[in-house]
């Protein structure tokens, strides 16, 4: 068996990459977090599966991770650029309520889904708030050489740096597009990092700084806080497709001003070694949009009884730079094809029951995230199972390729007369790597009950035992009845189900 050197496609160089601690044996990675002034739609949650992925793979491959994720509770404007108005506090003036009630309860919502999600717990939680005394000293250090003041705020000139844009291949007629006009900036492509409020006004959020009272820029917080905690240079650094344009080049620019470092040619110089985007998903009635109302986040689609783990499953059998298109039947075969992995894990479990206790000095195989790595599943005694691990090792190991690791699981679950052990054990390591919680889950944790329903399970049940027989006794008027009338309360009837699922509430 093989360890296949790491890969990730780096958007700074727009090629895919050896992977090279800055440190030996550790992984320092930064993720792009909520603004929480709304609930997130199943698109932004995309980019944290993604992370989570990454993360898992950065362990499976035996380094020490610190994985941090922000929460922007300040700055971030109605503009995913530079312009509009503050969205936290555009939120609490709608809400009526504090800006400091509507961040927690969005911060709590967020992290319910990423509950949900079964995405791990980072190292740290960065909120923007607790940082802005950093985030005035860090723009106090680059001010004289970068930056000029307007009666708006402090401005970052993008002419003082090297390379501004390489990220995004600027200037794109659309990023130009999303740039704020503001009189008296130098360069379009000029940037807030200090907002001073405007004469007359008080915000809910605003702190004394040497250019007057105001908020920081929200470029400005992501920079501060990945510097902080993980230092200059970081490995690697991630986020939406969406913050290639603006938000991470001009993130860029304030790191290689703090940093004194030179142009880009030597991507160390940006912060990060490596930037990592994941593309859209693409929903075609446009209920993406938080301004729609009635948008996609995960809460509907457990209303709809999806189980959060089947759009996990949706979003792992696309590579994370391909869009994906979110459709209901795309997520209803996501949801079988988790049935089939479940059922397959509960049977080997069956079948070897006592290895719920582990019997060699590893983690159980059956303990959920239980740190495993490439180095505790090779050797030579892993006979059949030797491709099927290649196999998926390979395919983690070129970019985070889940679509083809996915099915190296499936070859490991349907394997037939091979040790049991072994079977368990590998099966938990890759689960790993997914995060699909196979060990845990089971066929009643997938079955979730719509929110329209009303019908009880035992209910479900006794009808179809009456369905049972009357089909028994061939009345098949009354069996088409009972049928019905389940239909009728949202039951689908599943008669010869390869899977043996009986019913489900559509």
């Amino acid at each position: 068996m093989t360890d296949t050197p790491l890969k990730l496609f780096n958007s700074l160089t727009r090629q895919a990459e050896v992977f090279e601690p800055v440190h030996a044996g550790e992984a320092r990675v930064y993720t792009c977090g909520p603004t929480v002034y709304n609930y997130p739609h199943i698109g932004n949650m995309r980019a944290y599966v993604f992370a989570d992925v990454l993360g898992r793979t950065l362990s499976w491959k035996g380094l020490k991770l610190t994985h941090v994720i922000n929460i922007t509770d300040v700055g971030h404007l109605t503009d995913d650029a530079d312009a509009g108005e503050d969205k936290m506090e555009k939120m609490a003036a709608e809400k009526a309520q504090s800006i400091w009630d509507i961040a927690e309860h969005y911060k709590q919502a967020y992290w319910a889904d990423v509950r949900a999600l079964n995405i791990r717990q980072p190292a740290q939680w960065t909120v923007a708030t607790d940082y802005v005394p950093q985030m005035i000293e860090f723009a106090k250090g680059i001010a004289d050489r970068h930056c000029y003041e307007l009666d708006s705020g402090l401005y970052f000139d993008v002419s003082t740096v090297a390379d501004y844009g390489r990220l995004a291949r600027a200037n794109t007629e659309e990023g130009e597009g999303r740039i704020e006009a503001v009189e008296g900036k130098r360069n379009a492509a000029d940037f807030a990092i200090w907002r001073k409020t405007p004469a007359g006004e008080t915000r809910q959020m605003e702190w004394d700084s040497p250019w007057g009272k105001g908020a920081p820029g929200w470029h400005l917080e992501c920079s501060v806080m990945s510097g902080e905690v993980l230092g200059f240079p970081f490995d690697i650094h991630t986020g939406g497709i969406d913050h290639r344009e603006i938000h991470h080049p001009n993130e860029i620019a304030q790191n290689q001003a703090f940093c004194g470092t030179n142009g880009l040619d030597d991507p160390r110089n940006s912060g990060a070694r490596i930037w990592m985007h994941n593309n859209f998903l693409v929903e075609r009635s446009g209920k993406m949009s938080k301004s729609s109302g009635e948008f996609l986040r995960l809460q509907l689609l457990i209303d709809r009884g999806y189980h959060p783990l089947a759009y996990r499953l949706m979003c792992l059998q696309a590579h994370y730079r391909s869009e994906l298109e979110f459709s209901w039947e795309g997520l209803g075969a996501a949801l079988t094809r988790l049935k089939r992995m479940v059922m397959a894990v509960e049977q080997l479990k069956t079948r070897h029951a006592e290895l719920v206790s582990a019997s060699i000095d590893q983690p159980a195989p059956w303990e959920p995230d239980a740190g495993w790595t490439l180095k505790q599943v090779q050797g030579d005694e892993w006979g059949k199972f030797a491709p099927a691990l290649d196999k998926f090792d390979a395919a983690i190991a070129d970019d985070l390729n889940t679509a083809v690791a996915l099915t190296a699981l499936d070859d490991v679950l349907a394997m037939k007369k091979v040790d049991l052990e072994k079977k368990a054990t590998l099966a938990a390591a890759m689960d790993a790597v997914l995060g699909l919680n196979l060990l845990n889950l089971t066929r009643e944790d997938l079955r979730i009950r719509p929110k329209f329903a009303t019908i009880t399970e035992a209910e479900i049940e006794a009808a179809l035992a009456r369905r049972k027989e009357a089909r028994a006794a061939k009345d098949f008027a009354a069996s088409d009845a009972i049928r019905d009338e389940l239909a009728a309360q949202g039951v689908e009837v599943m008669d010869g189900d390869p899977l043996g699922w009986e019913w489900k509430l559509g």
